[in-house]
């Protein structure tokens, strides 16, 4: 946390709506808007380069969400989601938000949202990763794409060019176009937020598009290989291999 006034950072892509935001922070005492943003991209760059305290961030906007955002920040940043919407207040708090503002702003309100953030960068209480990849789509749906940080790089992964991912400690490594990527997520907790119908855990550490898999060969006795449309190899244990042919019939 900086030291003296609280940095903070406005995220919203209506203009009328950051303009009120710095107008009730700057009533505020000790407080400091760093920087304004209109997208979740500019937000990312901006955090990189000011190394906010705070980020008023709203959901829905374009390119990225506000979940999306929130899972690539430096989880060391105390978040307070701006909003018209009250439709994700639940999952916000799920996700450790430190508040959930409604528009219209009220100043009073504004004021407790940053108290609550430094009493939340007091206690220095983390943020749930998991938590931020499942809030990050909708309720009933399942994953469309996924958001991956690669130093100031942002990657925006379709699902439908995921080819397969195998677990790496406490990151999960993205296949996608002959290219790889690191994310700090579990292998359970992806699958879990994918389809299950295009989608398929083959092995304790790996997990594949079904439509990718070009063909399975035999490895040893109870183990396969599955060859991909990439050309790259992904070992499939008995149990996979068993989900694998309930899903293919």
């Amino acid at each position: 946390m900086n030291e003296g006034a609280l940095g903070v950072l406005i995220v919203d892509d209506e203009a009328p709506a950051r303009s009120i935001l710095r107008e009730h922070l700057a009533k505020v005492p000790g407080v400091r808007v760093l920087g304004e943003c209109a997208n979740g991209l500019e937000a990312l760059r901006a955090a990189g380069e000011l190394s906010p305290d705070v980020v008023f961030l709203d959901i829905e906007m374009p390119r990225l969400s506000g979940f999306e955002v929130l899972e690539l920040l430096d989880p060391r940043i105390a978040a307070v989601f701006v909003t018209a919407y009250d439709e994700w207040a639940v999952k916000a708090f799920e996700v450790h938000a430190v508040d959930y503002v409604l528009k219209p702003f009220e100043p009073a309100r504004i004021a407790a949202a940053v108290e609550r953030a430094r009493e939340r960068l007091a206690s220095r209480a983390p943020r749930d990763a998991e938590a931020l990849a499942a809030a990050a789509r909708p309720a009933g749906t399942w994953l469309e794409r996924v958001v991956v940080r690669d130093g100031a790089r942002v990657h925006i992964i379709p699902v439908d060019k995921l080819f397969a991912a195998r677990a790496q400690d406490d990151y999960v490594e993205l296949s996608s176009e002959g290219k790889s990527f690191l994310k700090a997520q579990t292998l359970a907790s992806l699958a879990a937020a994918l389809d299950p119908s295009r989608f398929v855990r083959v092995h304790r550490s790996h997990l594949v598009r079904v439509d990718a898999i070009a063909r399975l060969e035999t490895y040893a006795k109870g183990s396969y290989v599955a060859i991909l449309t990439d050309g790259s190899r992904v070992p499939v244990s008995r149990e996979g291999h068993a989900r694998l042919k309930t899903l293919l019939g």
